[in-house]
């Protein structure tokens, strides 16, 4: 008895999910228009994603207001690639602050055009996130153990380039980043104070900001200073005449140890 009310029950069980099924519609089909977040071969930017990678870091232009208040982050940028590659509907996805939102936006509108998404053999619109990173030491290396093991601090773009090439060594930021003693303010304030406007570029209304590159060595001290974007008329010797004069740092920390660092700051000039 207990036998036959088990299968009775399992076929009537049975029943039901056969009714329920035949009353279930089916789900509607996607538009032209659809844009997708999951498909099953996803954009890609043309030249593949080192390239892109390359782009974005050598195209950023960190807002110098957030740089002298120290303003640092991550501003996620979604935005639509559309089925002829060009970028669309570009938006932040996650805010830091007015100045880095802009400029994240910024670069990613001046990009290259990608590969459109393919799903179901088909070439369809998707929605991608690629997070903006903004920090004080771009290009930065840490010294890992001896000076032999020097690797570079990742940023948003070389977590990019790290997805196309994952058989590369994993990158290291230190525990705690370089900063100048009292605050980044503080080292704008005394490059402020100490500037010595060249009387070529005043006389020629030059003004513009000059980008230095200089180590942060183990002791704090500044060295290896080189201007990366020039500008002339006696700014590019003044700003480097700065830095070189400027007070120790605060080194990076890594496992309770110093080490050096690169950084690559502005030097402004305003008339």
């Amino acid at each position: 008895m207990k036998t036959s009310m088990l299968l009775l029950l399992g076929g009537l069980s049975f029943s039901s999910l056969a009714a329920h099924a035949q009353k279930r519609k089916m789900p509607p089909k996607p538009t032209a228009n659809t844009v997708y977040d999951s498909v099953q071969q996803p954009a890609v930017p043309l030249g593949g994603t080192e390239r892109y990678a390359q782009f974005l870091a050598a195209h950023q232009k960190y807002p110098a207001t957030a740089m002298q208040k120290g303003i640092q982050g991550t501003v996620k940028v979604s935005f639509v690639v559309e089925k002829t590659g060009t970028v669309n509907e570009v938006k932040v996805e996650t805010p830091v602050a007015p100045e880095l939102d802009a400029e994240a936006i910024r670069l990613i509108k001046s990009g290259p055009k990608w590969t459109p998404a393919k799903h179901r053999n088909a070439v369809v619109r998707q929605r991608v996130v690629v997070p903006v990173s903004f920090v004080m030491s771009p290009g930065s290396t840490v010294t890992i153990g001896g000076p032999a093991k020097e690797r570079p601090i990742t940023t948003s773009a070389a977590d990019i380039a790290a997805s196309a090439n994952p058989d590369r060594p994993a990158v290291v930021a230190p525990d705690r980043p370089t900063q100048p003693v009292g605050g980044n303010q503080a080292f704008f304030d005394w490059i402020e104070k100490n500037q010595q406007y060249p009387g070529l570029a005043r006389k020629r209304n030059i003004q513009g900001k000059v980008m230095v590159e200089f180590m942060v060595q183990r002791d704090g001290s500044l060295t290896d200073a080189r201007v990366i974007k020039k500008m002339g008329s006696g700014l590019d010797e003044e700003a480097l005449r700065l830095i070189k004069a400027a007070p120790k740092w605060e080194p990076a920390m890594f496992q309770g140890k110093p080490m050096k660092q690169k950084m690559v700051l502005p030097v402004l000039f305003q008339l």
